[in-house]
């Protein structure tokens, strides 16, 4: 059996590979799961207790000289070697580099921050980690009130005065409790509501809210305000306000854009009406005011509040929601034109 490793320690001694494809073959013919190494390894038991020793060292031998080969006969990296090498032509112009892109929501988000800085608008920012107080009692939502049930919420360990926050309105409080009037600013950041996941809703989303606060403020006001807005975002000024109900709004209002049926996408996604709803708004309720010690006789103002995923959609005509959120650089590539 010794003489059998001699036999392969000299020809491994000798090996000398014409390309790396017979330095593979060499390599699996000794140091493969079935190669001669191996094979030698497994016979170890069947060898006299006097001669395992001699046995062993030739086996480490042969191993020794195999591992030298490959690394003889292995291809090398460094610049010199690349030289030699025909193969490798290094004035040849690396491949591009794919460049990354903005997110859809994030490109909405900007442009309604830019419609809205044109005039006078700043942007406050508040914690998504809410009191009760700032996301639902200022804002004429006290204890008990059944329009909390309008937002299902994520309480944290289950401690009803901590809560993930389910609106951006809760920024708003925190702007007037800290700004005087005149206030005009917008609010944009993720809100957390506990909703089923599909097509339509997800449990998390981004909004912005609008606060203008002033005296003499009216709802021409708000209405001149939003048909600037949607003529600046969509290209259309053709709005109806359809009367609602919001705790921190009176009067309130669901604000529609007339989309058109100019196509059989325009009356599949307005079900053949050609509107659309886009936001809610309404004239602060004075108690909001007065909550946040402005003084409801002296001033008045308006508020409004918008979804971005739901414009998104609407303006990139997304179908599913799930999809802005998984990070499919197949989808997000569509929109390097939109940077």
């Amino acid at each position: 059996m010794i003489s059998e490793i001699d036999n392969k320690i000299k020809e491994a001694s000798q090996f000398k590979p014409k390309d790396l494809k017979e330095l593979e073959k060499f390599r699996i013919e000794f140091l493969g799961k079935k190669g001669h190494v191996t094979y030698f390894f497994s016979q170890f038991k069947k060898i006299k207790e006097n001669e395992k020793k001699e046995y062993g060292k030739a086996i480490n031998d042969l191993k020794k000289i195999t591992l030298q080969k490959l690394e003889e006969f292995k291809p090398k990296t460094n610049p010199e070697n690349k030289l030699k090498n025909k193969a490798e032509d290094l004035t040849r112009p690396v491949s591009a580099l794919e460049l990354g892109v903005r997110h859809p929501i994030s490109i909405i988000r900007d442009k309604i921050i830019d419609i809205f800085y044109k005039i006078g608008f700043n942007i406050s920012e508040g914690p998504e980690i809410e009191d009760d107080w700032h996301n639902f009692t200022a804002l004429n939502l006290p204890e008990y009130h059944p329009a909390r049930d309008m937002q299902d919420t994520f309480f944290i360990n289950k401690d009803p005065d901590l809560l993930l926050r389910t609106h951006t309105s809760s920024v708003q409080i925190r702007h007037m409790e800290n700004n005087n009037p005149p206030i005009r600013t917008i609010s944009p950041g993720r809100v957390y509501r506990n909703e089923d996941i599909s097509a339509r809703s997800h449990c998390f989303f981004h909004q912005i809210e609008g606060l203008y606060i002033d005296k003499k403020v009216s709802f021409a006001d708000l209405k001149q305000t939003l048909i600037y807005f949607t003529k600046e975002l969509f290209g259309k000024s053709k709005i109806r306000l359809r009367p609602s109900y919001f705790p921190f709004t009176e009067p309130s209002a669901e604000v529609d854009i007339y989309w058109g049926l100019n196509s059989e996408t325009d009356h599949r996604i307005t079900k053949g009406t050609g509107w659309l709803e886009i936001m809610g708004c309404g004239m602060v309720d004075p108690n909001v005011l007065e909550n946040c010690k402005i003084d409801s006789k002296e001033f008045s103002g308006f508020a409004f509040g918008m979804g971005i995923e739901r414009i998104t959609m609407l303006l990139y005509q997304i179908e599913d929601i799930r999809i802005l959120y998984e990070n499919d650089s197949r989808f997000l590539s569509q929109f390097k034109k939109s940077i």
